[in-house]
Order: C-alpha cells, then sequence, then structure tokens
C-alpha cells in the first residue's frame, strides 16, 4: 500500500501526468470502437484496398497520393491481418500521439500547462479529429508529422523539423502547407541562424524527392521517376473539381466556417465528419482574437494565425482559381490551430475568474468553462459512435 502511495505522488508530481493520461482515455475510447463497423466505411474502400495490393505484392492502386500513409495501413495489416484492427491501429496510434505533440507544441509556444492541457483536451474530444483518427485513411498520419514538425521547429531542431515536414508530404501532399506555418513564424518571431534554417526547411523537399523512389519501390515492387511520379499526381489532384466529380458531400473552404458541415461516413454505428459544434462556433472569433494578440506580438497567437492562414485560409484562393473539389474534413488539418487558440482564451478567462467583478461571483467564469468542456465532451460522444458502443457493452456485461 506504502508503495502505491509513493507512486501515486510520484506520478502526481510529473509535469506530464495530466497529458500521459488524457492520451490512455483518448486510447481506450479509440479502442473501444475499433472494431465498427467490420468492412471498409467511407475512403477506407480505396486505402484499405491500396493497402491489400501492397501486401499482397501486386502494387499500389491509387497513385494520386505520395505512399508512405498507405504503406503504414499495410503494415497494420501484415502485422495484425486483415481485419478492422490491422487497418485502423496504427490511425488510433497516431491520432493519440497527436493530442501530446499538440500538447508539447502548446508548451513551447510559452502557454501555461493549463492552457496547454486545454488545448489538447479539446483536440481529443473534438469530433472530425477524433472520427479521422480511427479509420484507415491518410490525413492522421500527415497531420500528425505536422505536428511533430512544429514541436520540432520550436525547440530549434531544424533539421529534423525538415526531416517532419518531409514524412508529412510523403503521407498527402497538403504536408507541404507545414513548411509555410514554420518560415512564417521563423520571419516574424525568431530570424535566428538563417542559413542553418534555410538549409533545414530545403532539407525537406530534397528528401521528399530522394525517398519517392524507395517508397514506391517498397509499395510496388519498382522504381519510378519521381519527377514524373509528382508529376502524375499534381495532373490526379488537379482534375477533381467541382465540375468533374458529382458528389453529394462537396464543400467550398469558406462554406466550413460560416455554416455546419456534416458529412456522413458511415451510418450504423454513426460515424459523421463534422466540426464539433462547440469548437465551430468559435472558428472565426478565435481567428480575430488571435490577430489581435499576433499584432501585439504574442507568440503563441502569431503561430496559430501562420497555422490558420497557410493551412486554411490558402484554401479559398485555390478553391476559386481551380475550382479543387473539397470536402469538409479537409479543415481537420487546421483543428489544431482553433484548439491551441481556444486554450488560451479559456485560460485566460479562468484567470480573469480569480479576480471577482463586482457583482458577479468570482467562480462564474471558471464554471463556465468547466461547463463549454463538458459540453465539448459530450458532443463527442453524441457525434460519434462511442455512445452506441458504450451502450452495447454495457448490455453484454449487465446481462
Amino acid at each position: 500500500m506504502e508503495i502505491a502511495k509513493r507512486l501515486f505522488r510520484r506520478l502526481s508530481s510529473w509535469d506530464y501526468s495530466w497529458i500521459a493520461l488524457l492520451a490512455l482515455a483518448v486510447l481506450a475510447m479509440h479502442l473501444s470502437i475499433l472494431g465498427v463497423p467490420q468492412e471498409p466505411m467511407f475512403d477506407e474502400q480505396h486505402y484499405v484496398i491500396d493497402a491489400r495490393a501492397v501486401v499482397d505484392g501486386s502494387g499500389m492502386l491509387r497513385p494520386e497520393h505520395p505512399p508512405l500513409a498507405q504503406l503504414t495501413i499495410a503494415s497494420g495489416i501484415w502485422l495484425f491481418g486483415d481485419n478492422p484492427f490491422g487497418w485502423r491501429v496504427f490511425s488510433v496510434l497516431f491520432g493519440t500521439a497527436g493530442v501530446v505533440l499538440l500538447y508539447l507544441v502548446c508548451e513551447k509556444l510559452g502557454m501555461s500547462r493549463q492552457a496547454s492541457l486545454i488545448a489538447s483536451f479539446l483536440v481529443a474530444f473534438e469530433n472530425l479529429s477524433f472520427v479521422q483518427a480511427s479509420i484507415a485513411m491518410l490525413d492522421v498520419y500527415s497531420v500528425t508529422f505536422m505536428l511533430a514538425a512544429f514541436w520540432l521547429y520550436l525547440r530549434r531542431s531544424y533539421a529534423w523539423s525538415g526531416v517532419a515536414i518531409c514524412l508529412s508530404t510523403l503521407c498527402k501532399l497538403t504536408g507541404a502547407l507545414t513548411l509555410p506555418v514554420i518560415a512564417i513564424h521563423w520571419l516574424v518571431i525568431r530570424r535566428d541562424r538563417p542559413i542553418h534554417f534555410g538549409l533545414s526547411m530545403a532539407l525537406a523537399p530534397l528528401l521528399f524527392f530522394q525517398s519517392m523512389p524507395l517508397l514506391d519501390y517498397l509499395a510496388t515492387g519498382h522504381f519510378i521517376n519521381p519527377v514524373v511520379r509528382i508529376t502524375r499526381m499534381l495532373t490526379l489532384s488537379g482534375s477533381i473539381t467541382f465540375a468533374t466529380t458529382p458528389h453529394p458531400y462537396l464543400s467550398r473552404p469558406w462554406e466550413w466556417i460560416v455554416k455546419p458541415e456534416i458529412m456522413p461516413y458511415w451510418w450504423e454505428p454513426q460515424y459523421v465528419a463534422a466540426v464539433s459544434f462547440t469548437v465551430w462556433a468559435l472558428i472565426i472569433p478565435i481567428a480575430l482574437i488571435m490577430s489581435h494578440q499576433a499584432r501585439k506580438g504574442n507568440e503563441a497567437a502569431v503561430f496559430v494565425m501562420a497555422w490558420f492562414t497557410s493551412v486554411y485560409l490558402v484554401w479559398i484562393p485555390l478553391s476559386i482559381i481551380t475550382d479543387r473539389a473539397s470536402y469538409i474534413y479537409y479543415f481537420y488539418p487546421t483543428v489544431g490551430a482553433i484548439c491551441i487558440g481556444l486554450g488560451w482564451v479559456l485560460f485566460r478567462l479562468m484567470e480573469s475568474g480569480r479576480r471577482p467583478i463586482p457583482r458577479m461571483p468570482g467562480w462564474t467564469a471558471t464554471a463556465a468553462v468547466w461547463g463549454y468542456l463538458a459540453l465539448h465532451a459530450a458532443i463527442l460522444v453524441m457525434l460519434s459512435p462511442l455512445l452506441g458502443r458504450w451502450i452495447c457493452l454495457y448490455t453484454i456485461l449487465s446481462a
């Protein structure tokens, strides 16, 4: 008993105990629904087929994306079998790692431990982020490497950050948007070691071109000229437009933040691509607040706005110029930026609650924040398959 008490005291005094508990909770939630449905859903129908083709040696079937994420899904099938666990387990692990990486990013931006934990909690319990980390699609791999690149950059490991940018782009071409986020923050805030920084960022495209032939060989069994391969990826991607894609859930980038967008992935159990309302309703206010704070020199705000501009706002002119087809889940890589801004604002609100306003109890602001966080978690349970799965498990256990 005394050993258990000492262990508990040691864990409770550890700086990362709360984020570790949050990561374990997220992992447990994912594992509770990992096996449903027992057939590929939505774009899993493409990527699981690709992964099976890689495993059986017949090569990759959808060449419009880089191969790293597809190889990772194939690794799950090779290690754990051609079943829902094998398809999705690495998505879950990457998604869980992403929650921890977001916390580390917040920490390096100078945010308090409480504000960092709030931001991580918001991402962990945000529906779109949770769903994308629950299924065998490419996005979660690209986003997790993007977060790793941010963290490595903020701790001034510039060369390793360039490697992580490369890995993000090798999962999905939109991973390249990581680079301008870092470049903007460096130009505004740091401007240190310019030669080292420039060479480290140049490392990302250099490694990308060098790695593509090797990864393509692992996927298809033969080498492909990287210039030809990238040209083909861009051509195929550019051909998917609003004019040529008769999909019922197409949406323009500006629609993602001005009206709720819901895109069903699967109905029973319910998987829907939708930004949790508790986050969606505050996207524009948080962007305005962070923009104001960035002008005042707040480092976290500068980073949030660089992220929001480079990863989300860039889609608006691209959509107008190219007519490129887009969907609500394309907003997923930007959710972390909004959650960091929200974490900063909510912590400031809690801090203000410690200084009572005349005619208002000091605990009001703190209670409002806790109520908001509880609502945020409840929305995830209602939107995702969690509620139905937990009811099913309870029925089985109580029978």
